[in-house]
C-alpha cells in the first residue's frame, strides 16, 4: 500500500488531536510549567529522552512504535481557550493570570524531534525519541508522548513475538476489540498488532482508518439463534453464472447431506437442524464468503457435516466456499480430522474447491499455547488471537521513561539510589554496529558532538550494566539510528502507512540474529557507551558524590 494519502492523514490527525489534547497530560506538568515560567526559564533551551529500562516480555527486544501518533500530536498541539479557562480553574488560585495567556500562545514551532524510525527493533536503555526546545514546551509534552508510544510499542512488540511463535507462513487474526482496555486501545492495538506482524483485524474502524484487511464472519449466538429450517429465509439462490431460475437450496442440502452422512458413517439423527438453517441462512446472504464457525455443538457430529453439506450445493452452483472456524477444544486434533474429511470429500465426489478450504483456529491463544500449536501437527491456516495480544497479560506496560538531559547545553544527569533508574546526561547520537553477516551486534551511544564510529575501526567502548568494563569491537557496517522528523513545528520525514511500516518491521527483523529472537532465555544484546559518554557520566557522578554535602558545609 502507498503512504497514507492527504484524506486519510487529515482522518489521522482528526483522530489524533480529538484522542490526545494537550489537556491528556499529568497536572504537574502545568505546575512545573509555571514555575519555570515564575522564575523566567520557560524558554531556556532543554533537551528531553525517552526510552525504556528493561526489554518487554523477557524478550531480547522491543519494536519502537507510537511515532506517527507522536508527530501528528506535535504539529496540532495548542491550547484552546476552553482548555485554558479549565486550567484557571484547576490551578491554584495565586496563578499569575498572565500565565495563561502565555499558554494560549503555546504551540510546538520552537521544538525539534530527532527518532529512530518507527517499527525499528529496539534494545532497553536505548534513547528512542529525543525532544529538544524551550523548557516549559517540552516538559509539557512529557506525559502524552509517553502515553503515545508505551502501549503501541509494548503491543507491536507483543505482536512480533507472537508472529515469531507461529512461524513465518501461517496468517494472524487480530480480534481483541471487545477485550481491549477502552476504545482507544482496541483501536491502537489492530493498528500495531499488524504493524507487529498479523494480517488481519477483525476491527472496521482500524480498517477504514490504517487500511489493514478485515475480516470476521459468525458468532455462535447467529448459530444458535436458528432452530428450524423453516426460519431460513429466502430458500432458494441463483447459480454464480447467473442462471435464469433460482435454485431451491434447502432441497439441494439435504441430498447432499445424506451423502456426505454415508461417506463418513454419520448418524443423521445427531445432526442440529437450527445449525444447518443458519448455515444456509448465512450461505444464501454470502455465498461467495461461506465460513461459519462449526463447534456451536459438536464439530464431528453435527457442524463438520452440515457445513461440508451446505459447501457442496454452494460448489455445485459454481461458488467457491471459504472454510471453517473451530472454537473450542483441540484445535490441533481437530484441524486435522477437519482436513481429512476435506479430502475425502474433494476425492468421493470431485470437488476440487475443497482442497482450498481453510481452517481458523481460535480459543483464547496464549503466546505459549501459540509456539506449543506450532510445534505439533496441525491443519491450521489461519489462528485468531484477542485477549492475551491485546491486553498483553504477560507484561502489562513497557515502562518508557521521559528524561532531562540538557538544559542551556549544559549535560544533566538523574543520580538514584537505585542504579537502574540513573540516566546517561548529554544530547547523543545512537549507532547501530553491524557484524560482517549482517546481522546487528552492539547500540552505540555517543555524545552528540563525536564524530561517528567508521566501519572497519575498531573501538573501545563501555556496555551498559557491566561495572565500568570495556570492550573493543570492529564492525563491518555503521547505521546512524536517529534522525529529524520533526523541525519548527513541521513534519520533515514522510508519513508511512500501516502497511508500509510493516514490510520494513518484517524486513529488519530478519537481520536481527536469531539468539536475540528466542522467546525464551534470549542472548542479551549489548548497548554501549562511547568512551567520552563513559568518562563523562563518570564525571558527573564523582562530582555529585563530592557536591552531597555542600549545604551542610556551609
Amino acid at each position: 500500500m502507498a503512504a497514507p494519502s492527504g484524506n486519510t492523514c487529515g482522518v489521522m490527525e482528526r483522530s489524533v488531536r480529538e484522542r490526545v489534547p494537550p489537556l491528556l497530560t499529568d497536572l504537574y506538568q502545568f505546575t512545573m510549567a509555571y514555575a519555570y515560567w515564575r522564575a523566567g526559564r520557560h524558554q531556556e533551551p532543554a533537551v528531553f529522552e525517552l526510552f525504556f529500562r528493561d526489554n518487554p516480555f523477557g524478550g531480547g527486544f522491543s519494536l519502537f512504535a507510537g511515532l506517527q501518533d507522536c508527530l501528528l500530536f506535535l504539529r496540532s498541539f495548542r491550547f484552546t481557550h476552553d482548555d485554558v479557562e479549565f486550567l484557571r480553574s484547576v490551578l491554584p488560585p495565586a496563578t499569575d493570570p498572565a500565565f495563561f495567556q502565555f499558554l494560549r500562545g503555546l504551540d510546538c514551532s520552537g521544538v525539534t524531534l530527532r527518532s529512530v524510525p518507527e517499527g525499528t527493533e529496539v534494545f532497553a536503555r536505548v534513547p528512542l525519541i529525543e525532544v529538544a526546545g524551550p523548557l516549559a514546551v517540552v516538559q509539557l509534552l512529557e506525559t502524552s508522548l509517553l502515553c503515545l508510544v508505551n502501549y503501541a510499542s509494548l503491543v507491536c512488540s507483543n505482536a512480533a513475538r507472537f508472529r515469531l511463535a507461529a512461524g513465518p507462513q501461517r496468517k494472524l487474526l487480530e480480534m481483541g476489540l471487545r477485550r481491549a482496555q477502552g476504545p482507544d486501545g482496541g483501536l491502537t492495538a489492530s493498528r500495531y498488532t499488524f504493524i507487529g506482524g498479523f494480517d488481519l483485524t477483525s476491527n472496521v474502524q482500524a480498517g477504514f482508518l490504517f487500511g489493514i484487511p478485515v475480516a470476521g464472519t459468525m458468532a455462535h449466538s447467529y448459530v444458535t439463534s436458528f432452530s428450524s429450517l423453516d426460519e431460513v429465509v429466502p430458500r432458494t439462490l441463483v447459480a454464480a453464472n447467473g442462471g435464469p431460475d433460482p435454485v431451491d437450496f434447502i432441497s439441494l442440502t439435504r441430498g447432499w447431506l445424506s451423502r456426505v452422512c454415508e461417506l463418513l458413517g454419520a448418524e443423521p439423527g445427531k445432526i442440529r437442524e437450527g445449525e444447518l438453517a443458519a448455515f444456509l441462512s448465512y450461505a444464501i446472504a454470502y455465498p461467495h464468503n461461506f465460513l461459519p464457525v462449526i463447534d456451536s455443538y459438536s464439530v464431528g457430529c453435527s457442524g463438520l457435516l452440515n457445513f461440508c453439506a451446505v459447501a457442496l450445493v454452494l460448489c455445485e452452483l459454481g461458488y467457491r466456499p471459504v472454510g471453517i472456524r473451530l472454537d473450542s477444544g483441540d484445535l490441533c486434533r481437530q484441524s486435522i480430522d477437519v482436513r481429512r474429511v476435506f479430502r475425502l470429500c474433494s476425492e468421493h465426489f470431485s470437488v476440487s474447491a475443497f482442497d482450498s478450504l481453510i481452517i481458523v483456529g481460535t480459543n483464547n491463544i496464549s503466546e505459549e499455547s501459540m509456539a506449543e500449536l506450532n510445534g505439533k501437527e496441525n491443519e491450521l491456516d489461519v489462528i485468531g488471537v484477542g485477549t492475551h495480544l491485546v491486553t498483553c497479560t504477560k507484561q502489562p506496560s513497557l515502562g518508557c521513561v521521559y528524561k532531562l538531559v540538557e538544559v542551556r547545553g549544559r549535560p544533566k544527569m538523574k543520580i538514584s539510589e537505585d542504579p537502574e533508574k540513573s540516566t546517561v546526561p548529554g544530547r547523543k547520537d545512537v549507532y547501530r554496529l553491524v557484524d560482517a553477516e549482517g546481522h546487528p551486534f552492539l547500540d552505540l551511544v555517543c555524545l552528540a558532538v563525536e564524530p561517528p564510529p567508521e566501519a572497519g575501526a575498531t573501538l573501545r567502548c563501555f556496555p551498559l550494566g557491566c561495572d565500568s568494563a570495556s570492550i573493543s569491537v570492529t564492525p563491518a557496517q555503521v547505521t546512524c539510528l536517529r534522525q529529524e522528523v520533526f523541525v519548527n513545528g513541521q513534519v520533515t520525514h514522510p508519513l508511512c502507512s500501516a502497511a508500509e511500516t510493516r514490510a520494513k518491521v518484517q524486513s529488519s527483523l530478519q537481520t536481527l540474529h536469531p539468539r536475540h529472537k528466542r522467546l525464551k532465555e534470549p542472548d542479551a544484546y549489548t548497548v554501549a557507551l562511547s568512551e567520552k559518554l563513559h568518562n563523562l557520566v563518570t564525571e558527573i557522578g564523582r562530582g555529585s558524590s563530592n557536591n552531597s554535602n555542600f549545604l551542610l558545609a556551609n
